[in-house]
């Protein structure tokens, strides 16, 4: 029986951009956890969502 949500829930693809040869990552990697774990982006902060690590973003004084 195929879990229709995990395949949805699985689109790892949308994490990572090509071009031409090279491949970028998009989103940040855990400081803690290592590769392979993302952090989430949210408005004024990075969010590890299995550790918990945050890193808030400075913002630049004019």
């Amino acid at each position: 029986m195929v879990d229709k949500k995990k395949d949805k829930d699985s689109q790892i693809y949308k994490f990572f951009k090509v071009q031409s040869n090279a491949v970028e990552r998009i989103k940040r990697d855990c400081p803690r956890c290592g590769k392979g774990t993302f952090m989430a982006a949210h408005k004024d902060r990075h969010t590890c969502g299995k550790c918990g690590f945050t890193e808030f973003i400075q913002k630049k004084k004019v």
